[in-house]
């Protein structure tokens, strides 16, 4: 952005990574049954939410954009789980009558996948990895499969996997390692090639395709060392309950390291009840937003305080042809223009036209978060605010790792408790008065 024309680049997401995701959530949970009795192992509570959330928004946030569900036991409690809390995801199920292995669940769930690559986890296991270098290793090598390494210490409880030149040579058994690589359980698998071979119906993907594997030189390996947690035991399940929760927020400790998110109708400007907002004459800010001659306003005191400030709207009335791409173009030039002259700033404006509301760039999927941080790098989710007044929006922030704040503007019934919301305010310029 700069100041001499007061424009700021408005985008739409980038189209991720056009990689899809098949998640194993199978599993019965055995040795967690005295902590979580009765439910599919992913669906384990973990600081207030199914470890499954976990699980699909990390992957959401590197780009993944369709999603395969191998469900077995209790199938039913997940897949009305994600009717509730993502009913705007791309995915499908596919349901084990019996189990299959973990071979043969993945087998089955890439007869649902549409590309060449499919990205395989586990729903019990998160592990945060760079999906993007994964990729990148696996065609540079030209892998069958290609696996996201763990380095670990002083571990006995996985075995050991040994690489040269991020090609996997072999896997050592279970037993005491001082230090070494383990296998996390992200897979990126050449589709075509798997399918290609003769499988039983049941098998194990680990001793029977990625050990056999490992001796053709056609099995890729790149150590990561992101966070990594396998909720499989009740140690490592209790220590998700601390690692995973999110502390509450102080407003008063806000500083230049944090984001503010903003959406646009009804939190910035008047919105229009059961339409849009067309051209930038039907684009009006709500009072005290600017401020005054002798009174900064709201704008000057988030650039203040923020280091960065970035609005993020759907606006689907430019794919439904309501209006064009120009029209939009001026309402947020007009927005910019009038903002900078109050003594704030916008970094950055990021918008989904698309009618869809299964697009990925859509709130509350996050491909605009995935957008973010392909241009802003520094941006911590965690140190983020994401103000909104519709619960897609909150729904969004939380998806993202994000604080979230309502405000009433438009649905002032809300109350708290409400899990998605962390703050409740009468409008923007209350918020910026509890700052």
């Amino acid at each position: 952005m700069t100041a001499a024309n007061h424009t700021v680049p408005s985008t739409t997401p980038g189209p991720g990574l056009e990689l899809e995701a098949i998640i194993l959530a199978g599993g019965l949970g055995t040795r967690l049954r005295d902590a979580v009795p009765d439910l599919p192992k992913c669906m384990a509570p973990v600081a207030g939410r199914p470890f499954l959330y976990y699980v699909i928004n990390e992957l959401q946030l590197q780009g993944v954009n369709r999603f395969i569900f191998s469900l077995g036991y209790k199938h039913e409690i997940i897949e009305a789980w994600l009717r509730e809390h993502f009913p705007r995801l791309n995915y499908e199920v596919v349901i084990e009558n019996e189990p299959l292995g973990t071979g043969g669940a993945i087998r089955f769930a890439c007869t649902k996948a549409n590309g060449k690559d499919v990205l395989v986890t586990n729903g019990d296991t998160l592990f945060r990895t760079d999906v993007a270098a994964m990729l990148y290793l696996h065609h540079e090598k030209k892998a069958e499969c290609t696996l996201a390494l763990k380095p670990m210490t002083n571990f006995d409880r996985y075995g050991a996997v040994m690489i040269k030149d991020n090609i996997i040579t072999h896997f050592a058994e279970k037993q005491f390692y001082k230090e070494g690589l383990i296998n996390g359980g992200v897979y990126i698998l050449d589709k075509h090639k798997f399918e290609s071979s003769h499988w039983p119906a049941k098998f194990s993907f680990e001793k029977e395709f990625l050990e056999p594997l490992s001796q053709s030189n056609k099995l890729a390996g790149l150590s990561q060392d992101g966070y990594f947690i396998d909720i499989g035991i009740p140690t490592d399940y209790n220590q998700a309950q601390e690692d995973l929760a999110q502390a509450p927020i102080n407003l008063k400790k806000i500083d230049k390291r944090w984001t503010l998110f903003l959406d646009r109708d009804g939190v910035i400007n008047e919105d229009k009840p059961n339409s849009y907002i067309l051209n930038k004459d039907e684009f009006i800010f709500y009072d005290g937003l600017l401020g005054k001659s002798n009174k900064p306003g709201v704008f000057r005191k988030f650039a203040d305080l923020f280091g960065r400030v970035i609005i993020i709207t759907n606006q689907r009335g430019v794919g439904r042809e309501l209006m064009t791409k120009e029209d939009l173009l001026g309402i947020h030039e007009k927005l910019v223009k009038e903002v900078i002259a109050s003594g704030g700033r916008i970094d950055h404006i990021y918008y989904c036209p698309a009618p869809d509301k299964k697009d990925p760039g859509r709130k509350p999927n996050l491909g605009m978060a995935v957008q973010v941080k392909k241009d802003f790098p520094e941006v911590d989710f965690s140190r983020s605010i994401m103000v909104g007044n519709n619960f897609s929006d909150m729904q969004f922030g939380k998806n993202a790792g994000m604080y979230t704040v309502f405000v009433k503007t438009t649905n002032p019934a809300v109350e708290l408790p409400y899990q998605d919301i962390d703050l409740l305010f009468d409008s923007l310029a209350d918020f910026a008065k509890g700052l």
